[in-house]
């Protein structure tokens, strides 16, 4: 059923070209559901939210990048489906390639939904509540679908917003872009991981790894 969702994100993809993740390898069983957040320098800088739900991450391109104010609306569009082994791929994807350019793990951690509905029915509603538990996000945000996207139709467009709790900023919450510039899973800036510098980053997703931040970087899981 997974590789069924994962249809459109193969055809986007040639894997002899790009080293991202085809969905083959293995990932490591959880209890908890996982999220990765990746900083990701294509046409234009945006954080990719990938929320691990239903054998693969639910994805959403969050324009401007996450913020801890309520007060901010953050457009995130909706994207295809993507593996899980995606959560611990950090690189650069070739020139030419859908989606060319510098990948960083920016956060990584659980994700609970929140409410009375099921994830699958908030997601189909259009508002969709979850908290997350992440190295550098947490606390309680909501995705909204909007009535009417600038394309059309041709994609779907949600809001990212931060709820009010005891991790909500009420100024520059988009702070935490600013002062968290290095990956979480290598401590690479951008610049390092666009020159191919540095530690590969420590496995969250794939089978062998301990799911933490000590874990052992396997380079033969990412062979396709």
């Amino acid at each position: 059923m997974a590789n069924d969702k994962l249809t459109t994100y193969k055809a986007k993809r040639d894997f002899r070209e790009t080293q991202e993740p085809s969905g083959q390898a293995k990932v490591q069983p959880s209890d908890r559901r996982r999220f990765v957040i990746q900083k990701h320098d294509a046409t234009r800088l945006h954080y990719d939210l990938r929320l691990e739900l239903g054998g693969v991450f639910k994805s959403w391109a969050v324009t401007r990048g996450p913020s801890m104010d309520p007060h901010d609306k953050r457009l995130a569009v909706e994207v295809e489906d993507h593996p899980l082994d995606y959560g611990d791929f950090e690189g650069t994807i070739p020139k030419g390639q859908y989606g060319g350019g510098s990948v960083m793990l920016w956060d990584r951690g659980y994700w609970e939904p929140e409410g009375k509905k099921t994830p699958e029915q908030a997601l189909a509603k259009g508002d969709f509540k979850f908290r997350l538990e992440g190295k550098r996000l947490h606390g309680s945000f909501v995705l909204v679908r909007m009535a009417n996207d600038r394309e059309r139709g041709k994609r779907t467009n949600w809001l990212m917003i931060k709820h009010r709790d005891e991790f909500a900023v009420e100024a520059n919450g988009a702070a935490i872009l600013d002062d968290n510039g290095t990956s979480v899973a290598s401590g690479r800036t951008m610049e390092a991981i666009a020159a191919g510098k540095g530690r590969k980053p420590k496995p969250f997703m794939l089978q062998g790894g301990n799911m933490g931040a000590d874990a052992v970087w396997d380079s033969s899981a990412y062979r396709s």
